[in-house]
């Protein structure tokens, strides 16, 4: 029998053929779809493994604590100071000047010396007034014989009264024109009214002086006054005897010290403030009227407050603050330091130091160098190297 005339052998129909696709389909989907749930399983798997490792690596391997400098917060009685501004005047200071019209015959002072009172500094032309001066001197010794001689014929009862009352007025009117012409003339000699300085020359040989002319100025700079203000809230704490001192431009790192000696009994309806008057010794002669001076008032003693270096102060429009260092454990009793902003109420500043009236307690200890690199929590290291020394000549309030 032929083999292809053999029922077993017979090909597929095509209702067979389509029996055989969905199976194939529904195969290959299974497959594909397999692999992308392994694919997405190892994705997921990957991202859970590596964050686990990166947060193992954090845990281990912390940042090294910030290195600082610490300070402890200290209670101390500061110096009780009050602070300002004012200039310095001459106790005596005069601008010389002649007191009558005349022409410069001498110059017996030389610019910038120093003078005696009663030194003569100046001559005015007088010639005319040294012969009036003769003249009536002459005229009272003629009325001074004159009323000898009445006086003696009054006595033996050979002259009146009235000639001795006559001579005598003649005698007072010759003496009252001597005193008047030694006056003139004392005017024109021109002298220092005190011990001083003399300052530039403001005349010259032969020139005429109105009266009023200015000579030369005169100033002793033995003593000084300094002359300063004071708010009306401070006029309570202020009082005759206190120390005052003062440093000047002129003379950086110096200290001059005097005594309050006056203070105005009126309190400016303008500015509210009170004048002072304070009075310092000169014996070096180097301060100067005119010369700007800072000024400090030691007040009475306040009661101790806490303080911290100036450097540990953070101030901001929101606040000052300091950082503050206290000392953790951690779950194994490790301990560790770390450091947290803390808002404070700051008070005056003094050498270097601030006053906190409220925020801190003695004791505390805060950061004083190195806050730039800190954040709320940073772990600290604290360093050996000494905090920053206050400085020689503190900042002006």
């Amino acid at each position: 029998m032929d083999a292809t005339s053999s029922p077993s052998h017979q090909p597929p129909s095509p209702s067979e053929k389509t029996q055989h696709k969905p199976i194939r389909m529904r195969r290959w989907m299974i497959i594909i779809g397999g692999a992308l749930v392994l694919l997405v399983g190892i994705i997921w798997g990957f991202n859970a493994f590596r964050s686990h490792m990166i947060a193992q690596f954090f845990k281990n391997n912390k940042p090294p604590p910030t290195v600082v400098t610490a300070v402890e917060a200290k209670s101390e009685v500061l110096p009780n100071l009050l602070t300002g501004v004012g200039d310095l005047a001459a106790v005596h200071q005069v601008n010389v000047t002649t007191d009558v019209n005349g022409r410069v015959t001498e110059i017996l002072f030389t610019p910038g010396a120093r003078v005696k009172a009663g030194d003569p500094l100046l001559q005015i032309f007088d010639a005319p007034d040294q012969s009036d001066l003769a003249s009536y001197k002459a005229q009272t010794l003629a009325a001074s014989l004159a009323l000898d001689r009445a006086k003696t014929l009054l006595a033996k009862s050979f002259g009146p009264q009235a000639t001795v009352d006559q001579a005598q007025a003649a005698y007072d009117q010759a003496n009252a024109a001597v005193a008047k012409t030694e006056a003139i003339i004392s005017q024109k000699r021109i002298k220092a009214p005190f011990d001083g300085e003399l300052g530039v020359r403001l005349v010259e040989l032969g020139q005429y002086l109105s009266a009023g002319t200015q000579i030369v100025s005169l100033t002793d700079l033995s003593q000084l006054y300094l002359n300063f203000t004071a708010t009306e809230k401070d006029r309570a704490v202020l009082s005759v005897g206190q120390t005052v001192r003062i440093v000047v431009d002129a003379y950086p790192g110096r200290t001059f010290e005097g005594k309050i000696t006056t203070i105005e009994p009126q309190i400016s309806a303008d500015t509210r403030n009170v004048r002072i008057q304070a009075t310092l010794a000169n014996p070096d002669r180097i301060l100067q009227p005119g010369m700007f001076a800072s000024t400090t008032v030691e007040l009475p003693p306040k009661p101790a407050v806490v303080t911290v270096p100036e450097t540990s102060v953070d101030y901001t429009l929101y606040g000052d603050s300091v950082w503050l260092i206290t000392e953790t454990k951690d779950a194994d009793g490790k301990a560790s330091l770390k450091t947290d902003r803390t808002f404070v109420k700051t008070g005056a500043r003094v050498h270097g130091r601030v006053v906190i009236a409220s925020g801190l307690k003695a004791g505390d200890k805060v950061v004083a160098v190195g806050q730039l690199k800190l954040q709320s929590g940073s772990a600290v290291a604290i360093s050996s190297d000494p905090p920053p020394p206050i400085p020689a000549q503190p900042p002006r309030n």
